[in-house]
């Protein structure tokens, strides 16, 4: 019954989630929040660690998180716009888990000009995302998870409104050390637009999946994004990672987004390059309570980005 009623949950979001035809708002939810996923390229959703910042990525991998988990998260986006988020959970009867998180971009001060581009004075913008999170062990392997998301977004003196939902599985073999994840992305919609054009959330449906090569620190990761479209080539879709586990505390890591090399290219022809966008890296220090992860990519033409994760089991 609980299965079925995760699938019927994949439907009917993924149907309303097409209601709104116009341009996307809300892109700060493309953005990874942990440190771990940002290092294997940005966007993976099938890591099974007890690692919270995870769950922004899938909320079936609530399952994995210990009890009591404080998380606290920062990203330089680029010059003059910060990110920070945080996050708290509880598991209830060893099957059942909870979670609130809440995240802030700051997207500084701009000027503000008239019709003949003379500045008038100053604004600032801002997002901000509530999020609950609930996942739940279907079996011993799969494990499914939902994330109920209210958005508010300010800019100057205008502000929009709007609720998002995200939906997760993940089934976990650890006895062979592979784990495959589905998740649907920001389904739903604005309830209060800037003005009277109601704007689409960033739906990303994405299909992972994570394999440890036997006998080696090596853990191979790939993760099919934006797959509710298919109007471009495959290799685009994908994002690629390795993560080297040194020790039951240690890891690096390294991916390649495809998608965002492309899109980032700058130049005309055979000239055009990519100036290491879709490149990240990141490492890890994960201990019993105390876990520091960090990782280094490029999300915008103009910057590269820091993202560092902290966390400690209560």
């Amino acid at each position: 019954m609980k299965k079925a009623f995760f699938v019927f949950l994949f439907a009917l979001c993924a149907a309303t989630s097409r209601a709104q035809e116009s341009q996307n708002v809300y892109n700060f939810l493309r953005l990874p929040v942990s440190a771990h996923a940002a290092a294997l390229g940005g966007d993976n959703i099938s890591l099974v660690e007890d690692d919270e910042t995870l769950i922004f990525h899938n909320p079936a991998l609530l399952s994995t998180v210990s009890d009591k988990t404080l998380n606290l998260n920062y990203m330089n986006y680029m010059s003059g716009v910060n990110t920070a988020s945080a996050a708290f959970n509880r598991v209830y009867r060893e099957r059942t888990s909870f979670a609130l998180s809440a995240q802030y971009v700051d997207y500084g001060k701009m000027k503000e000009v008239d019709a003949n581009n003379v500045q008038t004075g100053e604004f600032s913008a801002k997002d901000i995302a509530l999020t609950g999170y609930l996942s739940y062990l279907l079996t011993d392997k799969l494990a499914g998870g939902i994330a109920a998301r209210f958005i508010t977004s300010y800019i100057g003196h205008q502000h929009s409104i709007a609720m998002g939902v995200d939906l997760g599985l993940n089934y976990d073999d650890e006895d062979r050390e592979w784990s495959v994840s589905l998740v649907a992305k920001n389904l739903g919609g604005q309830l209060k637009a800037y003005n009277e054009q109601y704007e689409r959330l960033p739906v990303d449906v994405q299909l992972g999946m994570s394999k440890r090569v036997k006998h080696t620190p090596f853990r191979l990761s790939a993760t099919l994004v934006d797959l509710h479209h298919w109007n471009y080539a495959l290799l685009r879709h994908l994002v690629a990672g390795c993560d080297v586990l040194l020790s039951q505390t240690i890891w690096v890591g390294v991916g390649y987004h495809f998608r965002r090399a492309h899109e980032m290219k700058v130049g005309n022809g055979v000239n055009n390059s990519s100036r290491g966008a879709g490149l990240s890296i990141g490492a890890g220090l994960n201990l019993e309570r105390f876990k520091l992860q960090l990782a280094y990519g490029k999300y915008h033409v103009s910057s590269s980005s820091l993202v560092v994760n902290l966390a400690y089991t209560l």
